[in-house]
């Protein structure tokens, strides 16, 4: 790939053979990937950088991108996992204290290309009718090989994704305000926030690989075990479902998020669905039954556990979607677990649904106690 012009050219094409035309940005090339829309007005670097993106080229539909900048502090990874990347607008001179680099210039610091100056609102609503489709940016002319290219299009698929984003070792991270909480991260796609949370809270944390197995968790011992967000779809991971299924066994308090809510539920006999276009962005109204309450919530996700497929005497549905009543969590019986498909660590309230987190430290508290 090579490096960003002001006027280059640039072409979004999607699987159905609909063609947008508009200016490039980051990188230049061909990039193929899953389309999606998320509807946040801020987080951009958030999106960049959540692993749960894998595989995809993300579009916003909030038209003006980039006028913060980029940081240092609000990364989600250590990379951005996107394909690419789709803006009506981007902002060359973000204004903010925390600013160190422009959007385009992180373009082309990760190796991306971006498209921007489209008509998001068309595309935005193709996905919608027609559901989550393949696409390409491209920089590159193919007036000549069309129809090659999209048969690369409708021929791409995203392949063992959470082996494609978990770490590889074991990592520890200690809290300086500790209330002697040891908890087991599972990265399925962790995004960082969800350990600054534990850190906040007092937990020391250890982040594990994706394929870690009970002996592994024995030998840590912790108090607590998080299943984290992730991309793809949960049912592929069958060895990792295996595997959940001692650490069910095992006892210890379990909190699942998003990727995490969904292979707990497959753990314990549920089912998933593919949802048409999925929930992306900081704006999904949520329900706690429990409290009464409703939440306004960050979400990302293409998949959705079957509320109906969780028997009543296995767990009960905490939670659900307002716009589509989908599953948005579950908390489960005989076994210390609870789970929700949305993010309580991504401050979309901004910290309403955090009290999930002091309700997971509290059960490890109350294990240590023998209360459990």
């Amino acid at each position: 790939m090579s490096y960003y012009k002001r006027d280059k050219r640039a072409w979004l094409v999607l699987s159905d053979g609909s063609v947008f035309e508009g200016y490039n940005f980051g990188c230049e090339g061909t990039t193929i990937g899953e389309i999606v829309f998320t509807t946040g007005m801020t987080g951009y670097q958030e999106v960049l950088t959540d692993p749960s993106y894998y595989g995809q080229i993300v579009l916003q539909t909030y038209p003006l991108i980039g006028n913060y900048g980029i940081n240092s502090d609000d990364m989600e990874s250590e990379k951005s996992w996107v394909n690419g990347y789709i803006t009506k607008e981007w902002c060359e001179e973000p204004s903010n204290f925390r600013n160190a680099k422009n959007i385009n210039e992180f373009m082309i610091e990760q190796d991306k290309i971006g498209i921007w100056d489209v008509d998001t609102r068309a595309i935005t609503r193709i996905i919608r009718e027609h559901g989550t489709m393949n696409g390409a940016i491209t920089t590159e002319s193919f007036e000549n090989n069309k129809e090659e290219l999209l048969e690369k299009i409708r021929a791409f698929k995203v392949v063992d994704p959470v082996q494609a984003v978990t770490r590889k070792n074991k990592g520890w991270y200690y809290s300086q305000v500790n209330r002697a909480n040891h908890v087991a991260l599972i990265d399925y796609g962790y995004k960082h926030n969800i350990r600054r949370m534990l850190l906040r809270l007092g937990c020391n944390v250890t982040v594990m690989p994706a394929n870690t197995t009970i002996e592994e968790i024995r030998t840590l011992n912790p108090d607590g075990i998080m299943l984290s967000n992730g991309p793809g779809d949960p049912a592929e991971n069958v060895q990792i479902i295996e595997n959940l299924k001692d650490f069910i066994n095992y006892g210890k308090p379990i909190f699942g998020i998003c990727l995490g809510h969904q292979l707990l539920a497959l753990a314990l006999g549920g089912e998933t669905f593919k949802l048409k276009y999925g929930h992306r962005g900081m704006n999904q109204p949520v329900k706690d039954v429990t409290m009464d309450r409703v939440f306004i919530t960050s979400q990302n996700h293409g998949y959705a556990v079957v509320s109906e497929s969780i028997p009543e005497a296995v767990g009960q549905v905490t939670h659900f979607n307002l716009n589509d009543g989908t599953c948005e969590g579950i908390e489960y019986k005989n076994i210390h677990a609870f789970t929700v498909q949305f993010h309580p660590e991504a401050s979309a309230g901004p910290n309403d649904t955090g009290y999930l987190f002091e309700k997971f430290t509290n059960l490890m508290e109350r294990g240590q106690q023998g209360c459990l």
